[in-house]
């Protein structure tokens, strides 16, 4: 059974390039187009993994991950950060928070094929 895979962010272009891509690699993709959307999503679906971007309206990335690791059934499901950022403070803080890698935009995606087996084997 392949890799059920949420993707949250609110560029519909990035939402389809990460589909294509990576539905390319034989993952199953599930997209929402905010945090509160992603929560809601991740409850429905039960993802293998979750990509989230961190700037994004209603609740961003950093509140996402936070959420998702109060709760137990998501305490231990991967989640690697795609953001444009980069700094070593907001990587240190997804860190915190419970984010499992970080990728930065615009992404390679055999790189993040090759992240997510990594994290999810």
């Amino acid at each position: 059974m392949s890799k059920l895979i949420l993707t949250v962010d609110d560029s519909a272009t990035i939402r389809m390039l990460l589909k294509t891509a990576l539905s390319a690699q034989g993952f199953r993709i599930e997209s929402a187009n905010d945090g509160a959307h992603g929560l809601e999503r991740m409850r429905e679906v039960k993802p293998d993994l979750l990509i989230t971007d961190i700037n994004m309206p209603k609740m961003d990335g950093f509140e996402l991950i936070e959420a998702l690791r109060g709760e137990a059934e998501f305490k231990a499901t991967p989640i690697l950060v795609l953001s444009t950022e980069f700094s070593d403070e907001k990587k240190a803080r997804a860190r915190e928070a419970g984010a499992t890698g970080w990728i930065t935009k615009p992404f390679d995606a055999d790189k993040l094929g090759a992240a997510i087996r990594r994290v999810c084997p």
